[in-house]
């Protein structure tokens, strides 16, 4: 005997409605997308109030500012998703742009390919360094590199004194990388951009890459898995020191002057882009992407609210705040994703 449920006619779902609703909800979990938000709200409010903002040559600021953070951001993530820090990059950022003038000052004919090669070595030592004395001494990065800060920075000092190196010790090319444009984006900046890009690429789709998000999760699973912890981190630390090389060529390419207190107090910027846009301070979670994220808008919130015209004392307390917020998410979220796992345990039990 049938019934009339036996003969109801059941629609297929439409192709690819399933696809399209498994598309919509991976963008809406997207770590990076609140960043997102956050960062074309404020430009949107920003221009609606001064439109000069987004002029091309407002447009032009706010990427040629954001440039050397989002290379420093891409660096530090490196660290920070295998529970590491490196809170030296300001100071590594000063030797290397200072080392840079020093460099045209005494070759003024040497290729700029050249120095730009000198730079990232020079940072890559000092990287390793780091790198070094936190994988063989067994010290926690922050204690390490919280005192290379001060010796890196005193080292700055003792070269520099009271020495400075203007825009007119340098060649006008080297000059014209962070004026001239390509497709309407400063050159320097499209080199921020491919620097992101291949970490990205590095992080998601090598096993290198992912080994530094296992070593974040446990280091100690890590480690009886086979992964060598202390080589991933100490390359890690090796290319966090290269791309600060890197930023410290540009700096000396952006500014008209580099000398004893260039770069001073810029890690706690760079840590702060890193987990606004967010990289999980406490390791295993997070992208190159969402960091540079983080660097574009923790600068935007700086020249929105200079052009409102805002006290610089509010500039700092919104970032602090965003900073907190961010932190607060993230162990939310930890605390979230540790209670379905032990309810899933105790199902399946």
């Amino acid at each position: 005997m049938s019934s009339a449920l036996d003969h109801k006619k059941v629609t297929p779902p439409a192709p690819g409605a399933g696809r399209g609703r498994g598309t919509l909800a991976s963008v809406l979990r997207l770590r990076e997308l609140p960043v997102l938000i956050a960062l074309a709200v404020l430009v949107l409010v920003t221009y609606l109030i001064n439109p000069l903002f987004l002029s091309p040559q407002g447009v032009k600021d706010l990427l040629l500012n954001a440039t050397i953070i989002i290379i420093l951001a891409a660096g530090q993530t490196l660290l920070i998703i295998t529970r590491n820090i490196d809170l030296s990059v300001g100071s590594m950022l000063g030797l290397v742009a200072f080392g840079t003038g020093s460099i045209f000052s005494s070759m003024p004919g040497i290729p700029i390919v050249a120095v730009f090669a000198i730079g990232m070595a020079f940072g890559a030592v000092l990287g390793a360094f780091n790198g070094i004395l936190v994988t063989v001494a067994k010290v926690p990065a922050l204690v390490i590199t919280l005192g290379t800060l001060y010796v890196f920075r005193g080292l700055n000092n003792a070269w520099a004194g009271g020495k400075q190196f203007f825009a007119g010790d340098r060649p006008d090319a080297f000059g014209a990388l962070s004026v001239d444009t390509l497709l309407g984006f400063p050159i320097i900046t499209l080199l921020a951009l491919a620097v992101v890009t291949a970490a990205a690429v590095y992080m998601s789709g090598t096993r290198p890459g992912r080994d530094l998000y296992a070593i974040g999760s446990d280091p100690d699973a890590a480690t009886a898995f086979g992964i060598k912890v202390s080589k991933r981190v100490f390359l890690a630390f090796l290319a966090n020191g290269a791309l600060a090389g890197l930023a410290g060529v540009l700096y000396a390419s952006r500014f008209n002057s580099v000398g004893a207190t260039t770069g001073t107090g810029m890690e706690l910027t760079v840590v702060a882009a890193a987990v606004v846009g967010g990289v999980a301070i406490f390791g295993g979670s997070g992208s190159v992407a969402g960091a540079a994220l983080g660097a574009l808008l923790l600068t935007t919130i700086t020249s929105s609210l200079t052009a409102l015209r805002v006290d610089k004392f509010w500039q700092q307390a919104i970032v602090g705040v965003l900073i907190l917020t961010a932190i607060i998410i993230e162990l939310v979220a930890s605390l979230r994703t540790a209670r379905k796992l032990r309810i899933s345990e105790a199902r399946n039990v």
